[in-house]
This record gives C-alpha cells, structure tokens and sequence, in this order.
C-alpha cells in the first residue's frame, strides 16, 4: 500500500469519492451534510490523500487549511472492503506527520453523530482528538460531532 498526494484527476479516485458522498447524503439530512465533492475538494486550500493498493483505491483523506496553523481534516473513507484493516490509522498517522510538517498547530473535524460513524469518532479519540465546539463556519447540529487536537 501506498499513500500518495492525489491531483483528483483520476476516474478511480472520483468513483470512489462519488460513493463517499452518496453514502453521506443517504445517512444524513441534506441540512447536515459537509462532505465535500469533488470540485469542493479541488481547491487550494485543501491537500487531499489516497491510498492506493496495486491499482485500487482502498481510502483517502484530505486537510483544508482553515487558517494560520489550523487546519480541518476531510473525507477521511476507507473502502468497505478494506474497513478495520489498519487503512484508517495508517492514513490519519501520514495526515498528521504532514500537516506537522507543513507548521499546523491545530487539527480540527466534523464527523456524523449517528451510529454508524461510532468507528471513526473512536479512531479519532484513539489519535487524540477531544470533542469541542463547533469552528469555522459550522453550526451547532445534533447530527454533528466537533473534535480537535493539537500536534
């Protein structure tokens, strides 16, 4: 496996964002959901990642730079085939490392509040991250969850 920076220029990768937000908009009222598709993706502000295993996307994720130091992880997904196989944590290590590098201070997420996002808020504790308000231009939702940590 391999975690690269990815151009979104791929037809993999935009089939498997596609699914993303698919899945996303099944799961959550339209007034709640903050996946990013992929012209929402393909801005400067954001650094996006996949992971790739031989020729299959197998997950990704994304940083959008918010402010000096502050940074919002995106679009983390791990294929449902590959889910529970170390893809996440692997990934998230890398995002971290990166955006250390690159002088962030700061990682803040939005995740969903419902059931099945159980598995990424506890990979997100497991790594560090603490509940808190709502930042950037988010609102108070209770399909939301909020957490940030520093690096």
């Amino acid at each position: 496996m391999e975690i690269v920076v990815d151009d979104l220029s791929g037809r993999r990768i935009a089939a498997f964002l596609e699914e993303h937000v698919r899945e996303m908009r099944s799961l959550t009222p339209p007034e709640s959901k903050h996946a990013l598709d992929l012209d929402g993706l393909r801005v400067p502000e954001v650094t996006f990642w996949s992971v790739l295993d031989g020729d299959a996307v197998v997950g990704c994720g994304a940083l959008r730079e918010l402010d000096a130091g502050h940074a919002e992880l995106k679009s983390m997904r791990t294929s449902s085939a590959r889910q529970r196989s170390g893809i996440a944590s692997r990934l998230l290590e890398h995002i971290l490392t990166e955006a250390g590098r690159a002088g962030v201070a700061r990682i803040s997420l939005e995740t969903g509040s419902a059931e099945f996002f159980r598995p990424a808020r506890m990979l997100y504790r497991k790594f560090g991250f603490d509940s808190c308000e709502p930042f950037g231009d988010y609102r108070p939702d209770p399909h939301s969850v909020f957490m940030t940590r520093t690096l």
